[in-house]
């Protein structure tokens, strides 16, 4: 989720065009679906079949070893029976293409891939019980185990020191406040800032390590109706990953699950209780889980506001979590760390019980 550069425009034409071209297939139906700073469609050709053409910025168009990574680790977690999705390779192949495009302003470089299309609605739409965060804790804890396991020969890129959506990046945002001057969340938005800098980063040592996918929210995880309630049936977008710790994680899937639910402190414990039914926390990771819950708004807020002010006609898209987060976040800061933790810890040891 770069920040730096303005996204791809392709045209349907365009798009039908490089679909055919690459891909041999004629298309039937094209339409636009939500994307950050990417462009994504869903396409069905009149072959058969439903796809998601997938249009990089030219800013990670630029990075083809990463790319080459996360699409290796998407066909990697679905061979593990994670609902991940793959690539379908070129006429030629290859899993993804470099290509020229004018999108309006002049010729760029797109690396595009053609990714198998997953049914389900986003967890942002749906109702979500207590047993379906459950499994949100479980899914994201088992594909960072499974992570682990992986091979490649470009893994290295993975080492993504300044990259501004990581966890450990959290210092990095600070100069972007001055987008966030006059904003009523700006103090709150500081201590934190400094209360990670104190708490989080002298344990840091003792978080234990591993592949992130880095963005497990409530629009990359997709569900189904299964038994009266949901089951997960796809896992989406794979850029923002790079190594990272366990514990990351699951602050990132606990703060995305907040956002659409009508009881977001009580979310803690169910998606705890599921990650730590696969990877229980060490006592480091789980004094840190907190201020590591309320670093994930506070990197959403800030970067959202940033990007308004390159991108003020995405303005909707790019605040969606962002409105939302600024009153949790503020609910969570009051209540305080002593009382949230006593809120998951205690809600979660139950949820493990039932497992």
């Amino acid at each position: 989720m770069s920040v730096k550069q303005p996204k791809p425009n392709l045209s349907h034409g365009q798009v039908s065009e490089v679909v055919e071209r690459l891909f041999g297939l004629t298309l039937s139906r094209v339409r636009p679906l939500p994307s950050y700073d990417d462009q994504n469609f869903y396409v069905a050709p009149a072959e058969g079949g439903e796809y998601v053409l997938k249009v990089m910025n030219s800013e990670d168009s630029r990075n083809a070893a990463l790319l080459d990574v996360q699409t290796h680790a998407m066909a990697f977690l679905h061979r593990r029976g994670l609902p991940a999705q793959t690539a379908l390779p070129t006429t030629t192949g290859q899993l993804m293409s470099l290509e020229d495009i004018d999108c309006g302003f002049g010729p760029q470089k797109y690396l595009v891939r053609l990714l198998t299309y997953l049914p389900g609605n986003t967890i942002a739409t749906v109702p979500v019980s207590p047993q379906l965060l459950y499994e949100v804790g479980k899914v994201a804890a088992r594909m960072d185990t499974i992570l682990l396991e992986m091979e490649h020969p470009h893994l290295a890129v993975l080492q993504r020191d300044k990259f501004i959506w990581s966890l450990s990046s959290i210092p990095l945002l600070e100069p972007y406040l001055c987008h966030m001057d006059t904003d009523p969340i700006h103090a709150v938005v500081k201590a934190v800032m400094e209360q990670y800098n104190t708490c989080v980063l002298p344990k840091r040592s003792s978080f234990r390590q591993c592949i992130n996918h880095g963005d497990f929210n409530d629009l990359n995880i997709l569900v189904q109706p299964s038994g009266g309630d949901y089951a997960i049936s796809g896992i989406l977008d794979f850029g923002d990953m790079s190594r990272g710790y366990f514990v990351y994680e699951l602050a990132i899937a606990i703060m995305y699950m907040m956002i659409e639910n009508p009881t977001p402190v009580e979310v803690g414990g169910p998606v705890l209780a599921g990650w730590e039914s696969v990877l229980p926390l060490n006592a480091a990771e789980r004094d840190s889980l907190y201020t590591l819950v309320l670093s994930r708004f506070v990197q959403s807020l800030v970067l959202a506001r940033y990007s308004v002010s390159l991108q003020p006609q995405n303005e909707e898209y790019l605040m969606t979590t962002a409105k939302t987060g600024i009153r949790i976040l503020r609910q969570l800061w009051e209540l305080g760390k002593d009382e949230v933790e006593r809120l998951w810890f205690q809600s979660a040891a139950p949820c493990a019980e039932r497992e």
